[in-house]
């Protein structure tokens, strides 16, 4: 009988000792780590504007920029005044605990309050690799289609927080939210949904107000 041999688990579990270590290191710096998982042309980028917006009169901010090739996001992110590291996994369709080590070295923790990390834009591959981040929240545009969370659970299973965007263009593109909205509950009961239209402003405050929640509750219980 040929023997089974499981490549990914040694892979996974190199990533996630690492992620611990990266877990203990922002957690002693007193950073809060958000992993925003989406696929491409969800807004990724526009959702980030506009929560450094609504958020840097509070936190520190500073942005991860993941991509299988190119800088763009990153230099938009910069033009808004944030500090931004890109990593190009140079074909990679996500991002792991060695690649954020190697861009977190060139930040000054001490001085941050919140990370973005903006993963590689994909809905399947980014679900397996803890980053050592406080939360995972995915991003769904509605031109993608309402019946994604039943073709990638798993993306909507690990979120601690799931963002629609694009909501003005659903009359345009017939999203049936009621049906989004139940599959969303059915498998992530817990996660809270925000409706939003990142490039108008549209629901944005619901989103910033909930991590700005979280970000605070944090660093209360590091304080302690």
């Amino acid at each position: 009988m040929p023997k089974h041999i499981d490549l990914k688990k040694p892979i996974l579990d190199k990533n996630d000792s690492m992620a611990q270590e990266l877990r203990q290191r922002f957690a002693d710096s007193g950073v809060y780590v958000l992993d925003l998982l989406a696929g491409p042309g969800s807004g990724k980028t526009s959702t980030i504007l506009a929560t450094i917006d609504a958020l840097r009169d509070e936190f520190n901010i500073a942005v991860i920029e993941g991509d299988i090739a190119s800088s763009v996001d990153a230099e938009k992110i910069k033009a808004q005044g944030t500090s931004a590291v890109q990593i190009n996994t140079g074909g990679a369709c996500h991002l792991e605990s060695a690649m954020i080590k190697r861009a977190i070295d060139v930040l000054d923790l001490d001085r941050l309050d919140l990370i973005i990390i903006e993963n590689v834009g994909n809905l399947v591959c980014p679900t397996d690799f803890d980053l050592g981040e406080n939360a995972k929240a995915m991003i769904l545009s509605v031109p993608e289609g309402h019946d994604k969370p039943l073709k990638y659970p798993g993306v909507f299973q690990v979120s601690d927080a799931v963002i629609l965007n694009k909501a003005d263009t659903m009359p345009v593109f017939n999203f049936d939210e009621e049906e989004f909205l139940s599959s969303v509950k059915q498998l992530n009961p817990n996660a809270p949904i925000f409706k939003i239209s990142a490039t108008k402003g549209d629901g944005v405050s619901a989103w910033t107000e909930w991590l700005a929640d979280e970000i605070r509750q944090a660093q209360a219980g590091a304080v302690k």
